[in-house]
């Protein structure tokens, strides 16, 4: 929903990225606007159930309190999840004293500084603390991916079509004259899910390269180019070439630079520098979709 860095440009809006998955909608930063930009991208509020703060600049938390405002006025009724750095409670604070605040839900702010927040049974998100001029986080999430059924194996068993097939599936054992057959007889390999990863605000970092290895798309702020990279070492962020290099080194399949500084008003040298490092780069506009498939 927004792709700029801290000042807003014409065509870039403050960050914010929405991940539509698992039956959710998920944020990741709430810049100011997300919420109208929430519209333009046919996204409904009222399905968004978490929100992932990467750190707490206000180019990338200023649009919470409206978004929160702007669900109570809608009658929202169930919780959201916010989780974000140490001092979201602050912020939490600060939204709560905004003055006449109408909520008719929970809104629960959760202190994030351990590898693993969430673990059901559809994905694993996880953070890292890294390297800005305040406390970042970075996340991944994880796809949970069942392994392949085996129907026909199943059916010579005699296990028939029905309730059976999907307890196997799920993990149970079920029991086909007087003989109990578990999932490992009916189920193929383990198979790995989508990963995908969000830098936050951050210098490049060997962290960063391990925590986001193997990923299926990177999302990486890129708030400057090369002949830049003094200023991009002075504030903490990084270059399109920077996050290239991560991608390269980490094993990703395909990097989106985003977060770019609203001096450039062309964009293209930034994914050309980038792109000499890592050929499968595009630069992020406000309301790219980008759709991504299990196999």
């Amino acid at each position: 929903m927004g792709t700029s860095s801290a000042i807003p440009s014409r065509h870039r809006n403050h960050p914010s990225i929405g991940l539509k998955a698992f039956g959710e909608v998920i944020l990741f930063d709430c810049g100011e606007g997300t919420q109208r930009q929430l519209i333009f991208a046919k996204i409904s509020p009222m399905k968004i159930t978490k929100i992932f703060i990467s750190h707490l600049h206000g180019d990338h938390v200023l649009g919470l309190p409206g978004l929160i405002e702007s669900l109570g006025f809608r009658g929202r009724t169930e919780p959201l999840d916010v989780y974000g750095p140490p001092g979201i409670f602050n912020l939490e604070i600060a939204i709560n004293n905004l003055g006449s605040i109408s909520k008719t839900f929970v809104t629960a702010f959760h202190e994030v500084e351990g590898r693993t927040i969430i673990d059901n049974d559809d994905y694993i998100i996880q953070a890292i603390k890294t390297h800005h001029n305040i406390y970042n986080l970075s996340y991944s999430i994880v796809e949970k991916k069942k392994p392949r059924f085996l129907r026909k194996k199943a059916i010579k068993l005699g296990v028939k079509p029905g309730t059976d097939f999907g307890k196997l599936h799920n993990g149970e054992t079920v029991k086909v004259n007087n003989k109990i057959i578990s999932p490992e007889q009916v189920l193929g390999k383990n198979r790995s899910g989508i990963k995908i990863s969000y830098s936050g605000d951050t210098k490049p970092s060997d962290d960063l390269v391990d925590f986001v290895k193997d990923s299926n798309l990177l999302i990486h702020e890129s708030t400057y180019q090369q002949a830049d990279e003094d200023k991009a070492n002075e504030h903490y962020h990084s270059t399109g070439r920077q996050a290239a290099e991560i991608a390269k080194k980490a094993n990703v399949d395909r990097l989106i630079l985003t977060h770019i500084s609203s001096r450039y008003k062309n964009v293209d040298k930034i994914r050309e520098e980038a792109c000499e490092v890592f050929e499968n780069t595009d630069i992020a506009s406000d309301f790219l979709k980008i759709e991504l498939n299990s196999n």
